[in-house]
């Protein structure tokens, strides 16, 4: 429904919004059972007193032309001077459980969706979300960005790309891939929208339903909900200090052979553990005995804030078993959206035919802003100052922990990365957390949506990245508070159960 008002006219408003109300009802624009605006979001929109709405359509009303139902609103009833009885049955909000997929209804994104909602608000102290700082992107890479695209017509940068993504910035990231130890040319390279994007596309192109994908357990939740919605079996194995348990996989590839591996094996998310060098070559020699892929999440392999990262698993592959992703999200800003993929080239070809049903081709200005950072040197030298501030976060962190955290509580002190993993006290759960680390204003992920089966209630993921560096000790504070509360009130129950059981003489 359309309606332009002429401000300059001596016709009253309320008779404007009148008037072209009828018209679209006499026209059939509007069809019996059409739900108008409730008057307060009309006068809103239409910058009007709310009275004025409420006159227009109780004009409308007088002519027969709308109705009210209780629970719904203004309502059109018919065509005047047609025999024509109001049906709300063909204007009702169509039965959505019925009309959406099956894929669609394997999805389950609102613990993402609601965690960037809270990360927004200025009053949370959010150690919830796997964003970068935005105090520590480099504004450089933005600078003179208008004066090159308009004054020096650099059209480029806004029109469309190869769905694998510009040839110049693909070359720019095989040195970016030389750096990591990965010998690679720019067919054996592709662009995407996020690694995430990465990881559905591989699952699409490796796996059918009913196929078997090994996961870290814990791991990367969208990761799991990706393999899942494609039909994929996921089997998890455990994660301990030294990354995934091979000699568990070892066993598992024995006897379910799965067509793929997905780990995240340096910082991993959420434990912020690394796999071992013994674990990697291991890892390597069974993809090759047993013939299956692995797909290496590297989202965090640049953020080394103790010594040298181990070598990727990408690395250590002659032979094209290993498909890499990584991305720019993690260290320069989450809004360009932009990341790639390392592989084979016949694998780089499969996924690119993938893409471009999907998005054709990942954002041409993210494309080019980002070849123009790594090329003038500034990406190396950024990569730098966020690992001198980030350490400085995590080391903030781990100590405000080791200050306020109770009993029972344990955590780790990851060597890189964006997490600290919690082990909360017995008695204590995650999601009842939650709801009490609500009411200081902080908030966290659970553990439960990392692991492939009924587990993680004693867990917790904290990012020490997004959060200002002045902020962390305070969040942990409070965040322990709300841990506190719960053993005393566990401490309480527990008393509570005895004193049920004493025998009354």
């Amino acid at each position: 429904m359309k309606i332009i008002l002429d401000r300059e006219t001596n016709k009253p408003l309320y008779f404007q919004i009148f008037e072209q109300i009828r018209r679209q009802i006499l026209s059939g624009e509007l069809l019996p059972g059409y739900l108008l605006p409730p008057e307060r979001k009309l006068a809103e929109s239409l910058d009007v007193n709310r009275t004025t709405v409420l006159n227009a359509y109780r004009e409308l009303k007088a002519e027969g032309l709308v109705g009210s139902q209780v629970g719904k609103g203004t309502i059109v009833l018919s065509y005047p001077d047609q025999e024509i009885k109001p049906d709300y049955i063909l204007m009702q909000e169509p039965t959505w459980n019925q009309l959406f997929s099956q894929y669609s209804n394997k999805f389950d994104s609102y613990l993402v969706k609601d965690l960037l909602t809270l990360a927004n608000r200025k009053d949370v102290i959010s150690f919830a979300t796997g964003i970068a700082s935005p105090e520590t992107g480099p504004i450089q890479v933005l600078r003179g960005i208008e004066q090159e695209l308009v004054e020096k017509k650099n059209y480029r940068a806004l029109l469309h790309t190869p769905t694998e993504g510009f040839t110049s910035l693909r070359e720019a990231i095989c040195n970016v891939m030389h750096k990591r130890g990965v010998y690679c040319d720019f067919e054996e390279v592709m662009l995407l929208s996020g690694s995430q994007q990465g990881i559905d596309l591989a699952a699409r192109v490796i796996l059918d339903p009913g196929d078997i994908v090994v996961v870290e357990d814990p791991s990367f939740f969208p990761a799991i909900q990706a393999f899942k919605t494609i039909g994929a079996r996921v089997m998890g194995v455990p994660v301990d200090d030294q990354g995934m348990r091979i000699d568990l996989l070892e066993q598992l590839l024995q006897r379910y052979r799965p067509k793929l591996i997905y780990t995240v094996p340096t910082y991993q998310n959420p434990t912020g553990t690394e796999m071992a060098l013994e674990r990697r070559k291991k890892l390597i020699e069974l993809a090759y005995r047993y013939k299956v892929l692995i797909l290496e999440d590297d989202a965090y392999g640049d953020l080394c804030y103790d010594g040298y990262p181990l070598p990727l698993l990408k690395s250590m592959d002659n032979e094209g078993y290993v498909i890499y992703l990584s991305t720019f999200s993690k260290s320069v800003y989450p809004g360009l959206r932009l990341g790639w993929m390392t592989a084979h080239k016949k694998v780089v070809k499969r996924c690119s035919a993938v893409k471009q049903i999907n998005d054709l081709h990942s954002n041409s200005l993210s494309q080019w802003i980002i070849e123009r950072f790594i090329v003038s040197g500034e990406y190396e030298a950024h990569i730098s100052k966020v690992i001198d501030e980030y350490r400085l976060r995590r080391n903030a962190m781990y100590d405000a922990l080791m200050q306020f955290a109770p009993a029972g509580m344990s955590w780790n002190s990851p060597r890189g990365g964006y997490y600290i993993w919690c082990k909360l006290p017995e008695h204590v759960h995650a999601s009842r957390l939650m709801v009490k680390a609500a009411e200081y204003k902080i908030v966290f992920v659970p553990g439960m949506p990392f692991f492939t089966s009924d587990q993680g209630e004693n867990y917790i993921r904290l990012n020490f990245t997004y959060a200002p560096l002045q902020d962390i000790r305070e969040g942990v504070k409070r965040l322990c508070q709300a841990v506190n509360d719960l053993v005393k009130g566990s401490g309480r129950e527990e008393r509570d159960k005895e004193l049920e059981i004493i025998p009354i003489v």
